[in-house]
């Protein structure tokens, strides 16, 4: 029976979704062609209970349902599951929304970026360029990860996800660079002044 409300959209819904419609699966195959496609960068598979909740979540929903149970000697029973129409219809609605509507997200470096006046400006700088050579390195983790010949289509994510990085990596360098060069600069005075005329 299919739900009276639109199920809550979530990334990991979406991609398990988007593996049922490519043929049914068991929720360790799913975990596994996540991690073996770097799709791990996308959503947070590190405990595979997360892929049972959100399956679970999917069958309550009426997006997904179970297809057969299998137990093989020595292994323990697998479910494997399937998409219903109602749940590719929503995986449809749910794509359709996403893709132009940005998301209120709440990341944790913008919020850090407003307290940056508590740290000193070399302390900061220090962190700020540790941050760009991390990027740095997962930038080229993404460009060497794509398998040669892989049609642009099925790269997408990850060019969306080079392109931000290099972005960020550059905004990094400048703000790293102005502290060098003292164009960038605070104390407890200019706090406390500025928090008088605009607190």
């Amino acid at each position: 029976m299919a739900p009276t409300t639109e199920p809550r959209r979530s990334t990991l819904g979406m991609l398990l979704l988007a593996l049922l419609m490519e043929a049914p699966m068991h929720p360790y195959r799913m975990q596994q062609t996540i991690k073996e496609r770097g799709q791990d960068q996308l959503v947070n598979v590190a405990q595979r209970n997360s892929v049972y909740q959100a399956l679970d979540r999917l069958v309550r929903d009426g997006l997904a349902r179970v297809s057969s149970t299998a137990r093989e000697p020595g292994r323990p029973e697998r479910t494997v599951y399937e998409i219903t129409d109602e749940g590719a219809a929503t995986m449809r609605r749910w794509l359709t929304a996403a893709l132009p509507t940005p998301a209120r997200e709440f990341p944790e470096f913008p919020a850090a970026l407003a307290f940056l006046a508590i740290l000193p400006p070399r302390e900061v700088h220090d962190l700020l360029a540790a941050r760009a050579e991390a990027l740095t390195q997962k930038l080229e983790q993404i460009r060497e990860q794509a398998p040669p010949g892989m049609p642009r289509l099925f790269l997408i994510e990850d060019e969306y996800r080079a392109a931000v990085l290099t972005a960020e990596i550059g905004w990094l360098r400048g703000v790293v660079a102005d502290l060098d060069e003292g164009r960038l600069s605070w104390d407890l005075e200019l706090v406390q002044r500025t928090l008088e005329q605009f607190g």
